[in-house]
């Protein structure tokens, strides 16, 4: 295989500012040392690179979103989908759960009291203490409103009782944010909490067997009877729903900016691919077929990330329109990625299909990011409601 460019003019992000591009410069060169030379062997081993992690918090990557007083580095969702698309183009999945430990540290600083800020973010930020989100139930995915985990006020406690399915880092992760009902049916009735991984009552499933996102534990959360402090309820009882979808929007961003990351690698590997493969007397970079199945991958990456960036920055201003712009940007983002992804192992030919050349596992990672922070079909969903709310 010939070397493979970290950077590519053609679909990289461009206008940026100086402290942007230092910021992806930094992150780039952080996902090629440290995560793209073992992202195969992790992926095979099933290994969760836990000391790496606390390598990328060293950059800042702990807390993106959090504020400086707590020991973050209070950036905007603009500059974390750059940040999540370059650390992607080192190993998806480590990207990915890196995306889900600041969504919870993001939750507890923008809706935790001061007590639970100085307490939890400083060693979410360092990565001491990972941070998990439980919210998917057995019974309740795509249809949030319904969980059934209970939280049972009883005196100056909550004990908690439910099992939330697909929690990523559960069993690494020391804090978990858990969505649970604490009263009537619908989204009024639930409440987010703050658990700790040594809570009696609380343990974890197997960690599943999966088709990707290897390098990072899947596992159930199961609470038997946990008894929290009330000082553990994040927000105010009834906020839990609202608090979990004000998450998902950055979350949806975060997990976009990954797919780009993960296909902007398989596009780069296919350029140096074509250029060292020869068929029929001719390189195959120089066949106008092959060049046009690349401009496609690069125009549709170019698209995805534009509406990506507006997406963030509509999220960043606070605009009314921003929950539907995140869900087109991950819908729209996960689905090319995957695609672009898919193409790349197509023109690898066999060897897209072997474990070392890292195709196929960026393929597998990438699946899973058109079901997670909600199935493209809700953000298909989301879209729908807002353009139709006028004529209900």
């Amino acid at each position: 295989m010939s070397a493979v460019p970290t950077t590519m003019s053609s679909t990289a992000p461009t206008s940026l500012t100086e402290d942007q591009q230092a910021l992806v410069e930094t992150t780039l060169d952080f996902a090629q040392d440290h995560l793209a030379p073992h992202a195969v062997r992790w992926d095979q081993e099933k290994h969760f690179p836990v000391d790496v992690l606390r390598k990328a918090a060293g950059l800042g990557l702990g807390g993106v979103y959090v504020r400086e007083d707590a020991g973050g580095s209070g950036l905007s969702r603009a500059d974390g989908v750059l940040v999540f698309e370059a650390l992607a183009s080192g190993c998806p999945s480590v990207a990915g759960y890196l995306s889900i430990h600041n969504m919870v540290a993001w939750m507890v600083d923008s809706y935790g009291t001061e007590e639970q800020r100085t307490r939890l973010l400083p060693r979410l930020c360092t990565m001491d203490d990972l941070g998990s989100y439980c919210l998917t139930e057995p019974g309740a995915g795509s249809d949030a409103g319904a969980l059934s985990t209970r939280a049972v006020r009883d005196g100056d406690d909550y004990v908690l009782t439910g099992v939330k399915q697909f929690v990523s880092g559960a069993g690494a992760a020391q804090v978990y944010v858990v969505m649970a009902r604490t009263g009537g049916d619908g989204t009024d009735g639930i409440s987010a909490f703050l658990v700790d991984r040594d809570d009696p009552g609380l343990s974890f499933g197997a960690n599943e067997k999966k088709m990707g996102w290897n390098a990072q534990p899947t596992r159930q959360v199961i609470l038997d009877g946990v008894r929290i402090p009330a000082d553990r309820l994040l927000g105010h009882e009834g906020d839990g729903f609202r608090i979990a979808m004000s998450g998902l929007n950055g979350g949806r961003l975060g997990i976009a900016a990954c797919s780009l990351g993960g296909a902007r690698t398989a596009l780069n590997q296919s350029l140096a691919h074509l250029a060292d493969r020869e068929a029929f007397g001719a390189r195959l970079l120089d066949s106008a077929a092959l060049q046009f199945r690349l401009a496609d991958m690069a125009t549709e990456l170019t698209a995805a990330r534009a509406l990506l960036h507006q997406a963030a920055q509509a999220l960043d201003r606070r605009d009314p329109a921003a929950p539907q712009l995140c869900a087109m940007a991950k819908r729209f983002a996960t689905d090319t990625g995957y695609s672009v992804a898919d193409r790349a192992l197509q023109l690898h030919g066999g060897y897209g299909y072997l474990t070392e050349y890292g195709i196929e596992k960026i393929v597998r990672d990438l699946r899973v990011h058109q079901i997670l922070e909600g199935t493209n079909e809700i953000m298909r969903v989301i879209v729908a409601r807002g353009l139709t709310e006028a004529f209900r």
